[in-house]
Order: C-alpha cells, then structure tokens, then sequence
C-alpha cells in the first residue's frame, strides 16, 4: 500500500515538474489591424506605444499573412489548423463543423495540462464563446473591448497552481473603421472630428492601375453597405485614414495594460507572447476600404513573438508566415507537445529562435471569397521575392508583383512577357496547393488557373 502511495505521489509530482517546465503562453489579437499599422514597423501616422514594445521584447515577423481576410474564416483556420475552403468556413456566418468542435487549440492545450482562458471576441462563428466554458476555453470576456484587459489580467493573477496558463486576448478594434465609415456609432471607441490638414496624406498606392483586377471595383459596387467609399473625394479618404490609425492606438492603449501585467508579475522569464491581427485593412490604398481583397494592406497582418528571457529581442524575421493555420503547430511546439496529423500548417518557433532561418513555407497562399457580396473568388501565392494573386473572373485577374522592389503592388508584372516563366512557377504552385487543400468538386478552383 505505502509503494503504490510513493508512486502515486511520484507520478503526481513529475506531473506538477511537467507543467511547471512548460511556459505560459499569451496569445494578443487586434481585428482588422494591418502589418504596416505599427510605429515600430515604420509608420510615422500612428503612435504603438505597446506594440513597440513587443517588437522591443520579441521578433517581428515581416511576413506573415492571414489565411482568408474576413474574421470568421481568418479565426478559424487559427484554431483548428484547417484552411477556410477546407472546412466550408468561407463566411463569418459558417459554424465550425461538428467534427472539429473537439479538435480546436483550446481543446489540445486543455488536454495537455494548461489552464486556458478566453477574453473577447471568439467570431468562430458566434461573436462571443457560446458557454462558460468551451473549446477548452474558459470564457472570462464577451465580445466587447470594453473591460476585456481587465479581465485577462484578473485571471493572469488568479493561482492555477501548478499549471501553465495559456491566454488568448482578443479585441475588436480597429474593426470600428466599419461604423466609422457607415456614419454609425463606434461600440467600443471614439474618434474625434479632425481638421483635414491634421489628417494622414494619401498612400503612395492610393491610385488604382489600369492594370488591376477590374472584379475589385465590381464587387465594391455589389454593397453600399460594407463598400461606402465609392464617391469618397480624396479629403474623405484622408479622415478614413485618419479615423483607422486613431482606432489602432486606441487599442494599443487597452493592450498595453496586459503588456503592464507581465512586467508587473515579471512574466517574461517564462511566458511565450504572440501578437497579431485577423486580417488587414485596405487604408485608401488602391481606393479600398474593408478587408476581403488580396491587396498587401489586407492580407500581410502584424505578427510579434517574443520568447522567454527575451531571446532574439528586438529582431526581424522575413520567414514566410501564415498566421492562421500554423498557429497551432506553433503554439503547440511552444508547449512541447505534438501537432495532431490533421494540421496543415508548419511550426515558426524554429524562425523565432533562429530569425535568420527562413522556415518550412516555401510559399504561402492567401485565399478569399467575397461571399458577402459577388461570391468571386481569388488566391495569392507569396514567395520570397514575388507576391501571385489570382482573382477567378474579370479583366487582370492576374497580379504578380515583385516584392523585394514594389511591396506597394502599384506594378502588375503578369502583363510583362519577360515574366512569363516566373507566371507559370506561381500558377504550379497554386494548383499544388489547391490539389492538396481543396477537397471533393465542392472547390473544382483548378480550373480558373491559367494554362499558358
């Protein structure tokens, strides 16, 4: 009896050293929010306190994209590692599948001895998690950025024993852009009225080229509604721009409060952050509002990791990242526990630890549907030199851009003959990975890939 109590006590106790090894992991997401809507990536319209200071403990990703750039799809494929066109998940209003509802991060991280809290908006489908408890997750927060930091620190200072915590702490701003815009009341934020001579300048790209894929404008047209841009003078450009940018340090201020926390409780020896938005906003770039498109100022989103005792701090990374499916490989990497084989992403710990390395992604794909609208389809395939979108209908519905030299995409190369050779690489590589990621006659997208 007394060998079965000391092994008993033994299994317990190594299971206690198992957890305590492991590190805490906060996950930090905005909605909306661009990878250039950051001062520490170098833009002088804004001031990200907070965010700087991430980028000050971590390693900033250069590149990494969102799987769809609508939040319901973006956010599923972060929690069950499954492309969007996989699942179904194509619409914000698409429930998660019923035999992935036991399968999400939360779940594997519940199982693996973390105790899990959620705070603020879930949108995978419901705004907030449906329960008091649910895909693992506890639900500390609703969908509302008002109180949401509050409530993540509340349980950073809870004692959980023994048990690594993983936290995710999501906001919805700078989502408020979309009322803004609507000329509806902003739920979660205010944004003063501005003299336009104090408002940000037009982007460099504000204007659309004549080469651009015409379906853009066409699905623009299709709603007032989620599009209202369309007479905008370039003055109402400029207050949109400025409105987003303000909405941005808005939420880096809510942000800064759980950053405060962690140095507050000194969290940083022990605790993995990651920071990063859903998808992106268009900004007036290219005359576009709203997300959906494949422009970079949608689909390239913020994304921040900062490793225990401040390994790699202050550093950039140019590894390829898909923010949405290699989400849970990596935080489970993190956690020192196996992906599932159902994963379709790739773990970017390794480009963390070693921001020289340039990763498992030899390319990445960015898909999207404007289901709320025309129902177009349209995939980007980004390596490290090019960026290919391909759009289903239209006039150019072909884009290829050199990214090392033209990251505002205001050169379409696809028209160019020399080009030709580098077209057909990227069309391969779509069609490999609709091949792989497609699935049944549901998605038959091969067919929209250009053959010459």
């Amino acid at each position: 009896m007394k060998k079965r109590i000391v092994s008993v006590l033994f299994l317990l106790a190594s299971a206690f050293s198992v957890y305590a090894s492991k590190p805490n992991i906060i996950y930090i997401m905005t909605d909306q929010q661009s990878a250039n809507a950051m001062s520490c990536a170098g833009n002088e319209n804004l001031s990200t306190p907070n965010m700087d200071r991430l980028a000050e403990h971590g390693v900033r990703f250069n590149n990494a994209y969102c799987a769809m750039p609508l939040s319901g799809p973006s956010r599923s494929a972060m929690f069950t590692s499954y492309t969007p066109s996989a699942t179904g998940m194509q619409e914000n209003e698409t429930p998660l599948p019923d035999s992935l509802r036991n399968r999400t991060l939360g779940n594997i991280m519940e199982q693996a001895g973390y105790a899990n809290g959620y705070s603020g908006k879930w949108h995978v489908n419901t705004n907030s998690l449906p329960a008091d408890t649910a895909f693992g997750f506890r639900n500390l927060h609703g969908h509302n950025d008002t109180g949401l930091a509050e409530a993540a620190i509340e349980f950073l200072r809870e004692d959980h024993g023994d048990k690594p915590v993983f936290l995710v702490a999501s906001f919805d701003n700078p989502h408020n852009i979309c009322e803004w815009a609507r000329g509806q009341k902003m739920p979660f934020a205010e944004v003063p009225e501005t003299a336009v001579d104090s408002c940000p300048n037009l982007p460099p790209n504000f204007n659309i080229n004549p080469y651009d894929a015409d379906i853009l404008r066409w699905e623009r047209e299709r709603s007032y509604r989620l599009y209202p841009t369309k007479g905008y003078t370039a003055d109402d450009w400029r207050r949109y721009r400025n409105a987003y940018f303000r909405l941005v340090e808005h939420i880096d201020s809510e942000i800064g409060k759980i950053v405060d926390e962690i140095d507050r409780q000194n969290l940083w020896d022990n605790t993995v952050v990651i920071f990063t938005s859903d998808h992106g906003d268009g900004q007036g770039a290219h005359q576009w509002n709203q997300k959906t498109a494949l422009w970079e100022e949608v689909a390239n989103v913020p994304m921040i990791v900062c490793l225990p005792k401040g390994k790699n701090a202050g550093t950039v990374s140019e590894a390829l990242v898909n923010n949405g499916i290699d989400l849970m490989p990596s935080v489970l990497d993190f956690a020192g526990v196996a992906a599932p084989y159902w994963c379709k992403g790739t773990s970017y710990r390794n480009c963390a630890e070693n921001p020289k390395n340039t990763g498992n992604n030899e390319y990445i794909v960015v898909e999207t549907n404007f289901a709320q609208t025309g129902g177009t389809r349209g995939w980007a395939v980004r390596t490290p030199h090019y960026k290919y979108v391909l759009y289903e209908a239209g006039k150019n519905r072909e884009m290829f851009f050199d990214m090392e030299n033209d990251r505002l995409e205001q050169v379409n190369l696809a028209i160019e003959g020399k080009y030709k050779e580098e077209l057909k690489k990227h069309r391969e590589m779509l069609r490999q990975w609709m091949e792989t990621n497609l699935i049944g006659e549901q998605y038959p997208s091969t067919r929209f890939i250009p053959v010459n």
